[in-house]
């Protein structure tokens, strides 16, 4: 599961770029620690991928019932701090990522895509390091 602070930009990203990367046989979720509101630039930076979020909207971690994971990987701060608090008592893997939150960005249209692009590369770079690299086969 890979989880941000509102489920709205990094977390919904690196879902769709892990059920690409990875084998259709592993379950692969997202949520933030709240929902957030679905962002429009998202779906433009994954339509550049190919992929796409479909009807999916923002869920918090509360939302997703009876799931086990064995990983969680979180991509902000808040989201890590939730993810060991939840975890305590349970044997579930975390990893933190700090994953630049591309929100923050002001400017034009194309300057504000070009954060979402960076976030987008990085994650889809991160996740095939992690899964596909030469420690996984």
């Amino acid at each position: 599961m890979f989880m941000c602070g509102m489920n709205a930009v990094r977390s919904p990203m690196a879902e769709m770029l892990a059920r690409r990367i990875l084998p259709s046989d592993i379950f692969i979720s997202s949520a933030g620690v709240h929902a957030g509101e679905r962002d429009p630039f998202v779906d433009v930076v994954l339509e550049e991928e190919g992929l796409s979020l479909g009807d999916r909207e923002p869920r918090a971690v509360d939302d997703i019932d009876d799931a086990y994971f064995d990983l969680i990987i979180t991509l902000s701060p808040q989201a890590h701090h939730t993810a060991m608090e939840f975890t305590r008592t349970m044997a579930v893997e975390v990893e933190y990522w700090p994953t630049f939150d591309p929100t923050s960005i002001t400017g034009t249209r194309e300057q504000r895509l070009a954060a979402y692009r960076e976030v987008r590369d990085h994650l889809k770079e991160r996740i095939a390091k992690r899964f596909t690299g030469p420690d996984n086969p």
